[in-house]
């Protein structure tokens, strides 16, 4: 793992730009909306996703996809565009024949998106993601950059896979966005623990064509890896990656058809009762964000 450029360094702390958001550091699946491990069911109950998923609560409302949104005071990330995507989409059980229509991710075809997987008590990963992802969305805007969703549950489904890694590709009226963040959380095996980050492997095949981004999105991976685990205490996971909390995947259709430095992060295995917990928390969700954000931040600005 190469080293992690400083907060303070990286000129993230200057001019008072902390990067703790509102409410401070509380107590302490794959995914890709389609390429979850064993997605869940289209049965699933409303509000809760079954388990085995991987990519798809309340939080604050956030930007419309498409629609960038920047903290008009300005920051050290200003003119940087960040894409967030959160998994999943809490309709997705209602649309059992639409999320499984396949796409193409140029090394085969997949799901157009999956139902993500849930806690034992029905804490969907989808609630999750959106929670996450608007905390993250508010801790980039602080810090200035120009932010845009995939979606913001204000479609009945999806979106699909492919049209997720297009979003980021044409971010930033179509100059494609300076990072994207994929938030997941897994559906392991209990006694599985801890987050990792997917990054993209080197694909080029049909439409796929990974080769300019891996090197980037490897440096975007690492410092969000190391971030997290700064801000939210989480040991990397001890069921893949080596101890690394980095995974290297070439079967994500949001991974393979990004041309855009864009990386997953599985923030805790739902089925485990003790991660559960973590990930059911209001505080350990910002914190998780904050750690998202800094690792996002120490990137862009190298």
């Amino acid at each position: 793992m190469t080293a992690v450029v400083p907060l303070a360094a990286a000129g993230l702390l200057a001019g008072g730009w902390a990067l703790a958001g509102p409410g401070g550091a509380g107590p302490g699946g794959p995914p890709d909306g389609g390429d979850a491990r064993g997605g869940g069911p289209a049965g699933a109950s409303p509000g809760t996703s079954a388990p085995g998923g991987g990519e798809p609560g309340a939080a604050p409302s956030g930007g419309l996809p498409g629609q960038a949104s920047a903290d008009p005071s300005g920051g050290p990330l200003a003119g940087k565009v960040v894409v967030i995507d959160p998994g999943h989409n809490p309709g997705n059980f209602r649309h059992p024949d639409e999320i499984n229509k396949q796409v193409d991710i140029g090394t085969n075809r997949k799901e157009c998106d999956t139902t993500g997987t849930s806690t034992r008590d029905g804490y969907a990963e989808a609630a999750f993601t959106l929670d996450v992802s608007h905390r993250l969305r508010d801790a980039l805007r602080r810090l200035g950059a120009t932010v845009e969703l995939t979606h913001d549950a204000d479609r009945p489904f999806g979106p699909c896979i492919d049209e997720r890694a297009r979003i980021g590709n044409l971010a930033g009226g179509g100059k494609g966005a300076d990072a994207v963040v994929s938030v997941h959380a897994d559906g392991s095996a209990v006694g599985n623990r801890g987050h990792h980050v997917i990054l993209p492997g080197l694909v080029k095949e049909g439409a796929a064509d990974t080769a300019p981004i891996v090197a980037p999105s490897r440096r975007l991976g690492e410092r969000i890896e190391a971030e997290f685990a700064r801000a939210t205490g989480s040991a990397p996971a001890n069921y893949l990656g080596g101890g690394t909390g980095l995974d290297v995947r070439k079967d994500l259709g949001g991974l393979n058809l990004s041309t855009v430095p864009k990386v997953f992060v599985e923030c805790g295995n739902m089925q485990d009762p003790k991660d559960a917990a973590l990930l059911s928390d209001a505080a350990w969700r910002q914190k998780a964000a904050q750690g998202i954000a800094n690792g996002v931040g120490t990137y862009l600005l190298g």
